[in-house]
């Protein structure tokens, strides 16, 4: 088969069912590692979001009065598609968003996952027989399609946290509107495109344009769109959830996180220190489910550091499309000074550095930080970088103090060696997923997956939220005969 991404057609373009050009012009791709320009992609205006939005709306009854077997039939085709494409998806995502080969790798099998699980829902029970309450009536209710679903993905997981959304969505009969983040409109949006051209998805049914603010702002406000799925920080949530409130349309919210990590006194320190490196150094860090907090028990506080310290130290840093390396780069230079400010901040607070807090250029060292404290910004911020802040505490008590001591609420991990001690503690932490002898970096498919607080508004993905999310019902009667009333 040919290359998924092997025409030019692409190049400098927005999709509507086919290449077109933009009203925005186009934007260069570049890879992060070395700054060379691997493509371009075309940038989106207002004008084209209202114009995908109308086009949209116009092509979805139609793809929704499909048979539940039709619409399976091409998630099933668009993911035999992408297993075909795998080996070149994966360096993509290598190459476009700093990905080492295994993140890629890991983030396109459960691409792969999402995809068949979406499969299955257009030929499952879609209603309800109802009691009728007068003889003779039939009552129902049934599960009917939203109308277009607008999904605005960031670029940290671009494939995996647009598709988690895009794919449920059409399964069950909807159109969509996808705007990638600029950084990885291919991997994040141009496969999908390309996918779903080669299953067969009719034109019009999907749509992807790129952009940052105004082409976001004018997708949350088009009243041709019926709900806004949103995956990104916290601040930018509240102004989505704003925007989409106003307009009365549903709006789901995938924001933040500050995550914990409680290490109990009698985990087993190697594997805890194991879990603590992966939660916070996976994909440099950019993760909204990332170790951010470690909080340890004073009395092993110290050998816990020291085999933080020693893994953090020996993991390569380089460029993952050349390199066998453990991180790569991060993804822009803005990132990067925030990084590096909470890191210098926290060290001026009475923070020691043990290892990392340096970058050559956006490669940034894995950086263990010891004696944070609730006041320093290394606690208090999502650091969506490198970086291992290790707090000390007494007992139990101040552990689950602590780890509830954030306006977040996405995910927790506890190290024991005891799973009923962390059934105890998980049953106190303040989280949407609490993972036990696990860390935090976890996603199945079929799993609700959603937090708490300022982390978002509600489970919003997982194969068993997917009928709730991308759907709303609809309670239809029926008598045999008409009938006369007493007016």
């Amino acid at each position: 088969m040919s290359a998924l991404l092997g025409s030019d057609s692409w190049h400098g373009r927005i999709f509507d069912g086919r290449w077109i050009d933009s009203a925005g012009g186009a934007v260069d791709v570049v890879e992060p590692a070395t700054g060379d320009v691997l493509g371009s992609v075309g940038v989106a205006a207002v004008t084209d979001v209202d114009r995908a939005a109308r086009t949209a709306a116009l092509a979805q009854p139609s793809w929704a009065a499909r048979t539940g077997q039709d619409r399976a039939a091409v998630i099933r085709r668009a993911a035999l598609a992408l297993e075909d494409a795998r080996d070149e998806v994966e360096r993509w995502l290598i190459r476009e968003s700093g990905s080492v080969p295994g993140k890629a790798a890991f983030e396109v099998g459960l691409v792969l996952a999402e995809l068949w699980e979406a499969a299955a829902l257009p030929t499952q029970p879609w209603g309800h027989l109802l009691p009728s309450s007068q003889e003779g009536r039939q009552s129902v209710a049934r599960r009917v399609p939203l109308g277009v679903v607008g999904v605005i993905s960031p670029w940290n997981f671009p494939l995996l946290l647009a598709m988690r959304a895009v794919a449920p969505a059409l399964a069950l009969g909807n159109a969509v509107v996808l705007k990638p983040d600029v950084h990885t409109t291919v991997s994040g949006g141009v496969v999908i495109a390309e996918l779903f051209s080669r299953a067969g998805l009719p034109d019009g049914v999907l749509h992807v344009l790129t952009g940052d603010v105004d082409p976001g702002r004018a997708l949350t406000e088009n009243p041709d769109i019926a709900m806004i799925s949103f995956t990104g920080s916290t601040a930018v949530g509240r102004i989505v959830g704003a925007t989409a409130g106003r307009a009365l349309k549903r709006v789901s919210l995938e924001l933040g996180g500050n995550n914990a990590l409680i290490v109990l006194d009698d985990a087993d320190l190697d594997a805890a220190s194991s879990a603590g490196a992966w939660g916070s150094f996976l994909h440099q860090g950019q993760v909204c489910m990332t170790a951010g907090r470690h909080i340890v028990l004073e009395n092993v506080a110290d050998e816990y550091l020291e085999r933080l310290t020693r893994r953090a130290s020996t993991l390569p840093v380089g460029d993952p499309n050349t390199s066998d390396v453990a991180l790569g780069p991060l993804i822009n230079a803005r990132q990067l000074a925030n990084v590096d400010r909470i890191v210098g901040e926290t060290a001026s607070a009475g923070a020691e550095i043990r290892t990392g807090g340096t970058h050559e250029g956006l490669f940034y060292r894995p950086t263990v930080l010891a004696g944070v404290t609730a006041s320093m910004p290394a606690f208090r911020e999502e650091i969506f970088g490198p970086v291992a802040p290790v707090t000390v505490v007494k007992d139990e008590a101040e552990a689950v103090a602590a780890a509830n001591d954030s306006e977040y609420g996405l995910v927790a991990a506890i190290q024991t060696g005891s799973v009923d001690r962390g059934h105890l503690i998980a049953d106190r932490i303040h989280a949407g997923m609490v993972h036990i002898n696990d860390q935090t970096l976890n996603n199945d498919a079929y799993a609700p997956f959603g937090g708490f607080g300022a982390s978002g508004n509600k489970v919003s993905f997982g194969s068993q939220s997917s009928w709730d999310e991308f759907t709303q019902w609809q309670w239809r009667t029926t008598r045999p005969t008409a009938q006369q009333f007493p007016f």
